[in-house]
């Protein structure tokens, strides 16, 4: 199961582009659901963001997908999947879930709040895994919902935007597109960064 889903992030350019000869049009529905899910659950962190919307824009480039409908579609998707995600959070806490997620992600996002406050809303867009737990974080702390609102809009429409945009424009650069399993690794390394040094500088901290 591990090993299809990291094949599936490695090569989802190619799955994508199977899935678009294949059903057309529902592609939308699909990658409107991965992003959905991704933001919108807690339990499904290893689902690609980044990467997905980066290779959805460079598809996007070629014609077979409609640049707009992604961006717009993409970003409700971003927008609905935070507001689910702090409404579990906010009204039923990590103690229905603490036995479907991981106490290290938590903590991870918990201090990452401490540190960025309300702006880690939008902050967290760009780091895999905090991604997905920031809204929950949000609802369990039990932020003004309206504030929330406002930072999970800018956050999600400039997440999605720099992605799908990013691909659009640079996605098929003949060096890109040669080697755009290596880039959406890159992606997805360059992500996760700022987590870890920001991790490590708290944990040293505290000793």
């Amino acid at each position: 199961m591990i090993k299809k889903i990291i094949d599936f992030i490695l090569h989802i350019d190619q799955y994508l582009n199977v899935l678009i000869q294949n059903y057309g049009n529902l592609v939308y529905i699909f990658l409107f659901m991965i992003i959905f899910m991704e933001t919108g659950f807690v339990v499904t962190p290893f689902l690609p963001g980044d990467s997905l919307l980066f290779v959805a824009g460079a598809l996007a480039a070629t014609g077979s997908l409609n640049v707009y409908i992604i961006f717009l579609l993409l970003s409700i998707a971003a927008i609905l999947g935070d507001t689910v995600n702090y409404a579990l959070g906010k009204y039923f806490g990590e103690k229905v879930f603490s036995r479907f997620i991981k106490k290290d992600h938590l903590e991870k996002t918990k201090l990452f709040f401490n540190k960025y406050g309300k702006k880690t809303i939008i902050l967290a867009r760009f780091i895999p895994i905090i991604r997905t737990f920031a809204p929950f974080v949000a609802g369990i702390g039990k932020m003004n919902y309206f504030t929330f609102l406002s930072y999970n809009i800018i956050g999600g429409i400039v997440w999605v935007g720099i992605f799908i945009f990013a691909g659009f424009f640079f996605g098929n650069v003949p060096i890109i597109k040669e080697n755009l399993s290596i880039i959406i690794i890159l992606i997805i390394i360059v992500s996760i960064i700022p987590a870890v040094i920001e991790y490590f500088k708290i944990k040293r901290s505290k000793n």
